[in-house]
């Protein structure tokens, strides 16, 4: 769950670099909360006679832009700018691409986005600091 909220603290942080996990952890959880809020909305709109969509498209709303940063985040982890996000507009290859862009593993070392989330992290679990 951390992974969701760490996303949405960098709401609009579309420097850096995002690790696989932490993308794909951001998109599960957007898509289970999307499948409560439709179920949930799903059952009231029946039982009340309402149109309650407008509550499922303020959420939508609320986390377009760290969707998109995170994207962007993790396109810089594959060495990729940013603009490759605009082949979403492709309907169907350019999902594909991008979705492969997204599984794909992260530079080796240092990339001109920033260091290696994934090779930092081992290094510090490897040498933990010394307490004196």
């Amino acid at each position: 769950m951390h992974y969701y909220t760490d996303v949405l603290k960098k709401y609009v942080v579309f420097k850096g670099r995002a690790t696989r996990k932490e993308y794909w952890m951001f998109v599960l959880v957007n898509m289970i909360i999307g499948m409560i809020l439709g179920i949930i909305l799903g059952i009231l709109g029946k039982s009340v006679n309402t149109n309650l969509k407008w509550i499922g498209n303020l959420y939508s709303l609320a986390v377009l832009l760290p969707s998109l940063a995170v994207g962007a985040r993790r396109l810089h982890d594959t060495n990729r700018s940013a603009w490759w996000l605009l082949l979403c507009l492709v309907p169907i290859v350019g999902w594909i691409v991008l979705i492969i862009f997204y599984v794909m593993d992260s530079t080796l070392g240092d990339n001109k986005y920033g260091p290696n989330l994934k090779t930092s992290a081992v290094a510090e679990n490897q040498n933990p600091p010394v307490a004196v």
